[in-house]
């Protein structure tokens, strides 16, 4: 089988990232269980953790925060920050070199409303002046590589997109992700690939195409309109933990390194690592939100879904999982 010519290794700084596929930061879904789970598919060369607030990391337990969990298989693993108040990233920086992070991540496109409060993820691209003042503090605290998150914006606006990301790079940002909507929009709206693509245009650094990737195909049609470096998948990785696998090997001709596993074998796998990972209190609500998304690879998968949710320990939720797996078959 002949591949377009997708370069399957992207350099950032001194880190090479192969195949260009990266796991994004999802709120309750990219923890440690979830990570480690898509790693062992193969073709994660990214991982990314769930958005963490800068003021609490000084303070933060890498051992015992179910944010900070890991395993030492995880990497390269970049750690995403919001933030707002300048102050807050020296003591932060340090904190996750005392983590071995690879890199940092700003989100600069969450639009959730506790982030308003805050001025922080979406919130702080509307006062550029802040956040280059921002992305100057954090480059000059690290020598890792940064990295930053955007949506599109309030709206189309090729001038104010452009501004913003030719500061983003201006500030010595090495790798930008785009997810493709903008900063109201809802995931039911079809994602905006070829906006990613103009952005490829305005900046000389690789960018990563996020937004609407739940199939090889999807993969493919964007990075045709987006002629990205590379692709950031989200929950499509929690509907097909195989994703990425299936990625690299049809479109960047990397090696099929998937373990050859059921689907039953791949939710079971799910909950052994978060039993291994997180205390007894941390693994149902987990389990919950991954089930949500993993259910829909099956044609009645509401039945899964359902069985999970209305769960009270994860004994019981596995027992009936095992009996929905049991029919499916």
């Amino acid at each position: 089988m002949s591949h377009p010519p997708y370069r399957n290794t992207l350099r950032v700084r001194d880190l090479a990232i192969s195949p260009p596929l990266a796991l994004a930061p999802m709120v309750g879904l990219s923890h440690s269980a979830l990570r480690s789970l898509v790693q062992e598919q193969g073709g994660a060369g990214l991982l990314f953790t769930e958005m963490l607030a800068a003021r609490s990391l000084p303070d933060e337990n890498e051992r015992h925060s179910p944010l900070l969990i890991k395993s030492s298989t995880e990497k390269p693993l970049f750690y995403q920050l919001f933030l707002n108040d300048i102050e807050e990233i020296e003591p932060a920086v340090r904190q996750l070199l005392n983590f071995d992070a690879q890199g940092i991540d700003l989100n600069l496109g969450c639009p959730a409303p506790k982030l308003r409060k805050q001025g922080a993820g979406c919130y702080l691209v509307k006062d550029l002046l802040h956040l280059r003042a921002v992305i100057s503090r954090l480059r000059k605290a690290t020598s890792l590589p940064l990295s930053a998150k955007i949506r599109l914006g309030d709206q189309l606006d090729s001038k104010a997109l452009s501004e913003l990301c030719r500061m983003l790079v201006g500030e010595g940002i090495d790798l930008l992700t785009v997810h493709g909507r903008l900063h109201g929009e809802k995931f039911c709206r079809k994602p905006r690939w070829d906006w990613i693509g103009r952005v490829k245009d305005m900046v000389s650094i690789p960018v990563l195409a996020n937004g609407g990737i739940f199939s090889v195909d999807d993969a493919r049609e964007c990075l045709r309109m987006s002629h990205a470096d590379g692709l950031m998948v989200g929950r499509g990785a929690a509907w097909r933990p195989w994703l990425l696998a299936d990625i690299g090997r049809e479109i960047y001709g990397i090696p099929d390194a998937r373990m050859q596993s059921s689907k039953e074998q791949v939710y079971f796998r799910f909950i052994e690592l978060l039993m291994e990972r997180f205390p007894r209190e941390r693994q149902l609500g987990r389990l919950k939100q991954f089930t949500h998304y993993f259910a829909r690879t099956y044609t009645f998968g509401h039945h899964l879904a359902t069985a999970v949710q209305t769960s009270d320990s994860v004994e019981q939720a596995t027992d009936r999982a095992a009996g929905f797996f049991e029919k499916a078959c």
